[in-house]
């Protein structure tokens, strides 16, 4: 005689089983795999969002520091213009020295700028990304949790519902990859 606790045979436990167990099964964890995918790709977004937030900053304190440079030239260059120099051919070479200075400022200073505003509007486009993906990211779950309600209810509303919301989720997240 064997004592112990007798385990149900496989096949009587499968009479037992709601016919919505298994495919709300599947379902939930198809949506958590793709949960799981669309929450990376928006942390990703959101990295990428950062750095190129720093990089755009950095450039702006570039674009800061040359302007302070070409001011500083160009106060030189005036107060040699007006000053009454002794070697009038030294001054002028001088002056023009820094007059060259200041226009090869200028020109520094809107590549500087074109290039803070290109690193910008990239990041605001990640950051529309990144909102796309949060968004399905949220969709996703709320799908997940409403199939699950299927399983305690045994009601296929709950399902389908939890199906179609986490549809609207994964249309939400492809639409990030659209965005261009």
């Amino acid at each position: 005689m064997s004592e112990g606790i007798e385990l149900p045979e496989h096949e009587e436990h499968e009479r037992h089983l709601h016919p919505l167990t298994i495919p709300v099964s599947v379902t939930i964890s198809i949506l958590a795999v793709l949960g799981a995918i669309v929450t990376l790709m928006g942390h990703r977004a959101h990295t990428e969002e950062l750095l190129l937030q720093a990089k755009a900053t950095d450039q702006w304190a570039y674009y800061q520091a040359k302007n302070i440079r070409l001011h500083e030239m160009q106060a030189v260059a005036d107060m040699l213009a007006v000053l009454a120099p002794v070697d009038k051919e030294k001054t002028a070479a001088v002056h023009e020295k820094y007059v060259k200075e200041v226009e090869r400022y200028e020109k520094d200073k809107d590549t500087i700028s074109d290039k803070a505003k290109e690193l910008e509007a990239e990041r605001d486009l990640i950051s529309r990304r990144a909102d796309r993906f949060d968004g399905g990211e949220v969709f996703l779950e709320m799908g997940l949790v409403i199939c699950s309600i299927t399983l305690l209810t045994k009601k296929r509303f709950f399902w389908f519902s939890g199906i179609a919301i986490g549809a609207v989720g994964v249309v939400l997240a492809i639409t990030g990859f659209l965005l261009h």
